[in-house]
């Protein structure tokens, strides 16, 4: 069980996170849900070891995280972020292995070998392992950054796996691929907390919701429990219409279209009829004749 115990974060006198307390339990995906400057990303930051909290504890497995060595820590707990700063031409395949590290001395086993070859397939890479990973697309990259997370922790069942904003750069295949991938690994016991900003697949593949706003926790709870249009708007300020999916029984979020008279912020326009549809407007200059 990965355990945060009254978790703060401070920087230059600004309380980023306030007192947050969560569980994340084994075979378990829970989805970290929040508007901006939430504090979602600062939280993932501080539990991967990025970022050391200003006050509190994370446990996991019932131990302190400082009280690991850093070799065994990176055995059972691993982070995709959003961002990842390669300049050099190494190869998918090079990237993923990097993965294994932490399992090896002076070079990969055929195990480690075989762990890499199983990630890259399951994330859909295997055909471009070969190729420089700078010469690929924002969603192939993320993909191989993913397998080489994997990679780190694919024989640990015990592991702790973070992503933050995994399905970002994805199209729509691989944005269910790479959901489906970590809630089957949850089922296996793998504990999983995501950073997501699409709420209906939030609500698809996650076990348990949190939602976070100002950098503190405001809900915690099953898709069901906490997806209603209240809480949605009280966290994100849009409105929202909620329906149950037949299929999977989960709440599915319709959002309301969001309407901004463009004079408020532009009263050099103003609004013409648009030919082709009354119902709409088109905008030109106000001294246009």
């Amino acid at each position: 069980m990965l355990r945060i115990e009254q978790l703060s974060y401070e920087i230059k006198g600004h309380r980023v996170l306030k007192d947050i307390s969560l569980q994340v339990r084994k075979g378990e995906v829970v989805a970290l849900l929040g508007a901006n400057g939430a504090g979602k990303s600062t939280l993932m930051r501080l539990i991967s070891g990025e970022l050391k909290a200003t006050s509190g504890n994370i446990m996991l497995l019932e131990k302190c995280i400082d009280k690991y060595d850093n070799k065994t820590l990176a055995r059972g707990r691993a982070m995709l972020s959003q961002q990842h700063a390669i300049n050099m031409a190494y190869t998918a395949k090079e990237l993923v292995v990097m993965g294994r590290y932490p399992h090896f001395q002076s070079s990969p086993s055929a195990q480690d070998w075989k762990i890499v070859e199983e990630t890259m397939a399951i994330c859909g890479v295997t055909d471009f392992a070969d190729r420089v990973y700078l010469s690929l697309s924002g969603g192939e990259q993320q993909r191989v950054q993913l397998a080489r997370v994997l990679s780190q922790l694919w024989d640990n069942p015990d592991a702790l796996l973070l992503l933050d904003e995994p399905i970002s750069a994805l199209d729509l295949h691989y944005q269910q691929k790479v959901l489906s991938i970590a809630k089957s690994l949850s089922r296996l016991g793998f504990m999983v907390l995501v950073i997501l900003h699409d709420i209906n697949m939030a609500s698809l593949y996650a076990d348990r919701i949190i939602m976070l706003k100002n950098g503190r926790k405001w809900l915690d709870g099953t898709p069901n429990e906490v997806l209603n249009s209240k809480n949605i708007y009280s966290i994100f300020s849009v409105e929202s219409l909620i329906s149950i999916d037949s299929h999977s029984l989960k709440p599915h979020i319709l959002f309301k279209e969001m309407r901004v008279d463009p004079q408020f912020f532009n009263p050099s326009l103003r609004p013409c009829p648009n030919p082709e549809n009354s119902q709409s407007l088109h905008y030109t200059p106000i001294n246009e004749k």
